[in-house]
């Protein structure tokens, strides 16, 4: 390991491109810790164990907590983005067709994507303001339209300012760059839930019963997570594929044999952020109804950790798995462009069956990927309940930094082959 990271410091393009990153990181922490106009931000600590705020403000690196110009983190853009792929998928066929034309229209595509950032940036911050002002009395300090429109124009200020980072990233650093701003956030929340852990051992342990034998289990079973969410990201279901030997004038083609990746969880970490959007949508909507039984009951039982949230994340976790895998592999397309290149899977027949046989096999791993990210979504529950620590960095944030850091380690390895370097990854 040490070997290789002297390596990267040979290459000065990779080296460059690590600096850069890091530069970009740092500007996005410090950024973290510049409030907004007209906000008193130590009100918020009050919200503390309010379940939502605990996990926007994971995902945003304790930016919310703040109330900085980086309070809404990434967040409006991931949205603009699902909505875009969304529309993509035969609701609006201008959308369907610039995905078919390469890189001119993920250009078109991206353009729309800012501009739907921005617009639901503002709708966003707006209602982020409200919402906040309304649960912590005091947080905004002009509540006149002025102080609003300024409050919203900076937040979505802040996520335009951050969309642009996260694509400076990609282009000049190392990485996806809306997944490095992410990854940075989770990290810096580490170091809360550490001292969270660290403060209720030694000041609160008579109340909450915490034991050594307890703080051991979280250790290893963090370790144990880790590893498992490696080797499930890492798990690829091969399907053999021979394309025929044919002679087209003096030349033979085909006759190579290559191969179909399945991979189990090849919907990453969406499902999630669907299901929590879903689920969180009702909740904060009833922030800004009167309150009576039906608004009490929605805030009641769907807030995060009560056994019907719980039991719907499951559900709608395993659904969007599925739907998102089968939008990203169409088994029909797979089956007809091997049929036309004279592909087959042996002792599968060309056409249907070959259609039918990548489906079968994609609904048995991706059920294995479903209920592995349904776990991963109720590790938060299972271990506030297990400890009794309000602390919201579970198996969806692993799942997202390991992640993070699989694919940016497979950049550098490339990186480093092209150079006739060893990387990281061992293959064996």
């Amino acid at each position: 390991m040490f070997t290789t990271i002297s390596n990267i410091w040979k290459v000065s393009d990779l080296r460059n491109r690590i600096l850069f990153t890091l530069l970009m990181i740092l500007i996005f922490r410090i950024g973290s810790f510049i409030p907004v106009p007209n906000v008193n931000a130590k009100v918020l600590t009050e919200l503390g164990s309010n379940p939502i705020f605990g996990m926007l403000n994971t995902f945003s690196g304790g930016a919310l907590q703040n109330f900085s110009i980086f309070a809404m983190s990434i967040t409006p853009y991931i949205t603009a983005s699902i909505i875009v792929q969304l529309l993509g998928m035969g609701v609006i066929r201008k959308f369907e067709e610039w995905q078919k034309e390469g890189d001119a229209g993920r250009k078109k595509l991206a353009q729309i994507t800012r501009y739907g950032t921005v617009i639901l940036g503002m709708i966003q911050a707006y209602g982020l303001s409200v919402t906040f002002n309304n649960t912590a009395p005091g947080l905004i300090t002009d509540t006149s339209w002025t102080g609003y429109v300024l409050i919203t124009v900076t937040l979505t200020a802040g996520t335009a300012f951050l969309m642009w980072l996260g694509e400076q990233i990609t282009e000049k650093g190392i990485g996806n760059g809306i997944s490095i701003i992410i990854f940075a956030g989770i990290i810096a929340g580490v170091e809360r839930g550490a001292r969270t852990i660290y403060e209720t051992w030694f000041y609160n342990q008579e109340n909450i019963g915490l034991s050594s034998v307890k703080l051991a289990i979280l250790l290893v079973g963090t370790v144990l997570l880790i590893a498992a969410i490696v080797f499930v990201q890492q798990g690829v279901r091969r399907i053999p594929v021979q394309y025929a030997k044919r002679v087209v004038g003096r030349k033979m083609y085909g006759g190579q044999s290559s191969h179909i990746p399945l991979k189990v969880n090849a919907a990453g970490v969406i499902p999630v952020i669907f299901a929590s959007s879903l689920l969180m949508f009702p909740v904060t909507v009833a922030q800004f109804l009167p309150a009576n039984a039906f608004t009490n009951w929605i805030q009641a039982n769907l807030a995060f950790g009560a056994p019907l949230y719980v039991g719907l994340e499951i559900v709608l976790i395993i659904f969007f798995t599925y739907f998102y895998t089968f939008v990203q592999i169409n088994p029909v397309q797979l089956a007809d462009g091997m049929k036309k290149n004279g592909g087959f899977i042996p002792g599968i027949r060309p056409g249907k069956p070959t259609e039918l046989f990548i489906t079968r096999v994609m609904n048995r791993i991706t059920l294995s990927g479903a209920l592995f990210l349904a776990a991963l979504a109720a590790m938060p529950v299972l271990f506030m309940n297990a400890s009794g620590l309000n602390m919201y960095f579970g198996g969806t944030g692993l799942l997202i930094v390991v992640g993070v850091a699989l694919e940016t380690m497979k950049q550098v390895e490339s990186q480093l082959l092209q150079r006739h370097y060893k990387g990281f990854i061992r293959n064996r």
